[in-house]
């Protein structure tokens, strides 16, 4: 799924009800402090180190971490090893200086972009080096993979075959979750999380069986939802530019731009549902500031076993984006204020996002000094993140729907009310993506990825590669056309009635109600 808009960021939340937590393990994301000179056409980057550790320096020539570089056997092939290593000295220095050089000669490719890649390597093995989890780095010695990986780079002619190296460096720790990641990949990454966004307004997607692009939805209010696109119709052009066999994600980039300017779509209407037939049009759309809501919300209405009407107030949260908490505030007093009487939330199908998000919200169900999950640095130290006199907006019984697509802050959210009794949990197993990650953004603006922490749940449950299971499971009959539907019309119940996960989770919170088992 793809957001067809570029980010604007959106500072600060407001001040949620709910009591502050414990300070977040691990560094904050922020830019690593590389400084660069030239000497000789050799580049030297000066990298920090912790105060006991060594630093020299070196210029391309046979000095090594390792020791002393063995010489090549004879002539060009001497001097062209000599040339192109990189060095990482082992040499005896102050033992109190705080920071290691790092020398390598000047890419002699024409694009001088390389170059700039090989500042980026440096920035993010010496990131890795300071934050990854495993202190082994995989078991294998990282300052000679820094060396292997710079030699590797010297004689390439492009910046998007010296990005590889880096992932292919990156790739050597074993976790797929330490990556990094292009400007313009971060780039829509930040529209998940930042919250505003830059563009026409749809949700697109590959179709499976076709391999046609084809629009989930619209956001209500956004260009293409003035215009009359609906779900199921399938872009056919962007600008005149035929779109077959393009993924999401590269037209998600054709449809992105400054607020102002247009962008003209041919697509293929879906059918009765538009109520314009099956024809191709075309249109053209502004490109606006839209605000994307990441939570969808209706009060469900039904009376229960003794005959009485109870208000069942459903929220789906589909990203931690960095306003998902102070709406989620938003909508539990507005159902408060509704007379609502029990609460499903909705996890299935969202992949996480700011984990400060997703403990933000788990404050809102809790009161006390619970704990919401426990951290486990690269030194193997457990460290819980609890709540310091937290007061719930509401003492409501709750049920959480989660499967297989609930991951990440998805997981946490959903172990921390599940072993803090304060909710139960119905449909599949999570996901099992048990790791806390910083991003930074490098100077060219990329963005790296790194594991730096893991969890357990509450009750010390692993939830890397295991999940969380449901305390009830149920089937997702028609979950998408239920979402989809949802976001169209917030105000109508009976698309959620062919979800038979809602329909458990109803009757879940009628025996809570009947054994008089609320939080």
């Amino acid at each position: 799924m793809n957001f067809l808009t570029t980010p604007k960021p959106e500072l600060g939340l407001r001040r949620l009800a709910s009591a502050p937590l414990s300070k977040l393990p691990g560094p904050s994301p922020r830019r690593f402090p590389v400084r660069q000179r030239f000497r000789n056409g050799t580049n030297l980057w000066a990298l920090p180190r912790k105060k006991s550790e060594l630093r020299c320096e070196a210029d391309g020539s046979d000095r090594t971490s390792n020791g002393v570089l063995e010489k090549a056997a004879s002539g060009f092939a001497a001097a062209a090893a000599a040339a192109a290593v990189m060095a990482v000295c082992g040499c005896d220095a102050p033992a109190l200086a705080e920071s290691l050089t790092v020398a390598f000669p000047v890419s002699r490719a024409r694009e001088a972009s390389v170059n700039t890649v090989q500042r980026t390597l440096v920035e993010a093995w010496g990131l890795i080096r300071e934050t990854f989890i495993d202190p082994t780095f995989n078991h294998q010695d990282w300052d000679l993979k820094l060396q292997q990986t710079m030699v590797e780079m010297f004689p390439l002619k492009s910046a998007d075959a010296a990005y590889n190296k880096i992932s292919g460096m990156l790739a050597t720790l074993g976790d797929p979750f330490t990556r990094i990641i292009s400007p313009k990949e971060y780039q829509s990454f930040r529209i998940g999380s930042d919250g505003n966004l830059q563009g026409v307004g749809l949700f697109i997607n590959v179709e499976p069986k076709s391999g046609n692009l084809v629009v989930l939805s619209c956001i209500e209010g956004s260009p293409a939802d003035r215009a009359g696109i609906h779900e199921g119709d399938e872009l056919i052009e962007i600008d005149g530019e035929n779109l077959a066999g393009l993924g999401s994600e590269a037209a998600a980039r054709k449809l992105r731009g400054r607020v102002g300017t247009t962008v003209r779509v041919k697509l293929h209407s879906g059918g009765a549902e538009s109520g314009i037939g099956n024809g191709l049009r075309e249109v053209q759309l502004p490109r606006e500031v839209i605000k994307l809501s990441p939570i969808s919300s209706t009060i469900i209405s039904h009376i229960s076993i003794d005959g009485h009407e109870l208000k069942t107030g459903y929220v789906r949260l589909s990203a931690f984006s960095q306003n998902a908490a102070a709406e989620m505030e938003n909508v539990i007093l507005e159902m408060e204020d509704q007379g609502v009487q029990s609460y499903i939330l909705d996890l299935r199908n969202n992949p996480g996002g700011l984990v400060k998000a997703g403990l933000d919200v788990a404050q809102m169900w809790l009161d006390g000094d619970e704990t919401l999950v426990n951290t486990i640095d690269r030194e193997g130290n457990m460290l819980p993140i609890n709540m310091v006199n937290g007061h719930a907006l509401t003492h409501d019984p709750l049920v959480v729907l989660v499967n297989e697509g609930s991951a990440s802050a998805s997981e946490i959210l959903a172990g921390a009310l599940h072993d803090n009794g304060r909710a139960i949990l119905v449909g599949h197993r999570t996901f099992g993506k048990g790791k806390i990650q910083s991003v930074t953004e490098l100077h060219d603006g990329s963005a790296l990825f790194i594991t730096v922490a893991k969890y357990l749940s509450p009750a010390l449950h692993d939830i890397d590669q295991v999940g969380i299971a449901p305390d009830v499971q149920c089937t997702a009959d028609k979950l998408t056309s239920s979402i989809a539907s949802l976001s169209r019309d917030k105000n109508t119940t009976s698309t959620l009635e062919s979800d038979s996960c809602i329909m458990v989770a109803e009757h879940e919170l009628e025996v809570q109600k009947l054994k008089g088992s609320a939080s």
